[in-house]
């Protein structure tokens, strides 16, 4: 009777999977003939222009509507997208990408003039893009990002309809990998000039990937359908992908059990072991590159003026017990992190930590307690602050450890929860004192997250580090053609800022997602893109 019962619960999970006409409680009905999948995506888009776009899981979104000139394969690396080749110059320093014949989702051709028309319009200051000094290689692009020339300035143009020429202020090896970031995605010209900011409306959304947007119930899911225009569209296999907000990982795990939802993108660490018991077949952990850390709002205007002492710094960053949090609380197989760079990142290796990550905790507490009596701090004077954070499942878990640490050395600070995206949002205004923050991979090399530090880099340079030194390090890296001189460069820019400690790194990522195991096409991998292009059910 067991084994009769397994095989009709493993019949109706299939149905379900498929949509063909059965249901799971709560599962969202699939068209008659029609494959679906329920994606789990952990957060509410803010935007769904892709200039305008920072966080990952928009991220995920976009890179199912939208193609790069290169694009994710299914392992996350660069592999062509719009762009069929390219070529660059002996100096590294013109780039030709030549297109394939494509039309956006409305049948209009994709040329070489929208990418050039996107990449300004992104380096507009009217644009307001907060990632925008991510593309500060191209020739011009900081001038027109900073309103000091006009966008027709910037090193880009189309020499035909099917050949795009962009031109570099120093070489960008890395510029194939970064191509297929949303901040390089064409947009429709023709769309955006007729519709102006309105044209990410579900009844105006025009897309270049195998999916095009139809419906977005705010803080239900975002509902994308097949794009029949799509030049790889015989391949793709679900006719439809719904994209849910999943801010509590404990009943998204539900949902997963009863069928409701097909993935998941993350899940509390400390219930990993737990869910490889209970659900074999459906957690996937892997190495990622990601750092999670903590900001200190040091901004003249509206920061801390303790958090402008480098000592009150520094003894913040070594009072963390960061093997407590990942050893005893997280439980996921994240690994302590004392640089900001993870492990595995191309052409580079970390610099050593600072030189009390070797010392016994008791020693750093000590020592922290002497930097901060020596900025003025103690029993009698002790400081205070508010310490923000995002609702998701593992800042939820490690933020009072952190408390419970400083509060160890004499430290007050006050834990406020915010949702992910109202906390970024605050994080980008500095309506913060220290906060909790994460940065991923927008690219596989070390500058994708040692630029954040920069003078130049704007809004998601959340303490407003600023050093000169290390700024001309990042550009003497920038200019430097040889890697292993390049690596050097950038490992010593590193280990000044980790002295200089703006921020805390606290550990490294790993992925997490649930995935039913009928999905065929995931893979894991280091930059934790999954394109729903590459994925399918088993029958």
């Amino acid at each position: 009777m067991f084994r009769n019962l397994l095989l009709v619960g493993v019949m109706v999970a299939a149905a379900m999977l498929a949509g063909c006409g059965g249901k799971g409680a709560g599962r969202a009905p699939c068209p008659a003939g029609k494959l679906c999948l329920e994606y789990g995506n952990t957060t509410e888009p803010v935007t769904l222009d892709p200039h305008k776009a920072t966080g990952t899981w928009e991220s995920r979104l976009l890179g199912d509507v939208f193609v790069g000139l290169t694009t994710d394969d299914a392992d996350g690396a660069a592999m062509p997208g719009l762009a069929t080749s390219w070529e660059t110059s002996p100096d590294g320093l013109t780039w030709i990408f030549h297109l394939r014949d494509a039309v956006w989702s409305d049948g209009v051709p994709i040329t070489a003039d929208d990418f050039v028309f996107s990449l300004r319009r992104i380096m507009d200051p009217k644009t307001a893009s907060e990632y925008a000094s991510l593309l500060y290689f191209i020739a011009g692009a900081q001038p027109v990002n900073e309103g000091k020339a006009p966008p027709e300035s910037l090193g880009v143009r189309a020499i035909d309809a099917h050949t795009l020429e962009i031109k570099l202020v120093h070489p960008a090896p890395y510029l194939p990998e970064l191509a297929k970031h949303q901040t390089m995605f064409a947009v429709p010209k023709h769309a955006v000039e007729k519709y102006g900011d309105a044209w990410v409306r579900p009844e105006n959304f025009v897309s270049s990937g195998p999916y095009v947007v139809k419906s977005w119930r705010l803080g239900d899911y975002v509902l994308v359908e097949k794009n029949p225009r799509f030049y790889d569209a015989a391949h793709v296999c679900f006719d439809q992908v719904r994209y849910y907000p999943t801010v509590d990982a404990v009943s998204a795990e539900r949902r997963i059990k009863r069928g409701e939802i097909d993935v998941n993108t993350d899940m509390q660490s400390n219930r990993i072991a737990f869910l490889k018991k209970t659900m074999p077949g459906y957690i996937h952990v892997n190495t990622y590159l990601g750092v999670a850390y903590i900001a200190f709002n040091t901004s003249a205007k509206n920061g801390v003026p303790a958090f402008r002492d480098v000592r009150v710094r520094q003894a913040l960053d070594m009072a963390v017990d960061r093997d407590f949090i990942t050893g005893k609380l997280l439980r996921g197989g994240q690994l302590s992190a004392y640089t900001f760079t993870p492990p595995g990142l191309a052409n580079y290796t970390s610099p050593k930590p600072p030189a009390w990550a070797a010392w016994s905790f008791e020693r750093r507490q000590a020592e922290a307690r002497r930097l901060l009596a020596a900025a003025g701090y103690g029993p009698g004077h002790p400081l205070k602050f508010t310490l923000k954070h995002r609702n998701t499942p593992d800042p939820m878990l490690f933020m009072p450890a952190v408390q419970a640490d400083w509060k160890a050395i004499g430290v007050e600070a006050q834990l406020a929860q915010e949702e992910t995206q109202i906390a970024y949002a605050d994080y980008r205004a500095r309506a913060f004192q220290a906060a909790d923050a994460s940065w991923v991979a927008d690219y596989n090399d070390p500058m994708t997250f040692l630029y954040l530090m920069g003078t130049s880099t704007g809004a998601q340079n959340y303490s407003d580090y600023s050093n000169r030194a290390y700024d001309a390090l990042l550009a003497k890296a920038d200019a430097e053609p040889d890697a292993v001189r390049r690596a050097g460069y950038l490992a010593q820019a590193e280990s000044m800022m980790l002295e200089e400690a703006p921020v805390i790194p606290i550990y490294f990522y790993v992925n997490k997602n649930m995935v039913n195991p009928r999905i065929t096409g995931w893979r894991d991998n280091l930059v934790d893109w999954h394109r729903v292009r590459f994925l399918c059910a088993k029958p």
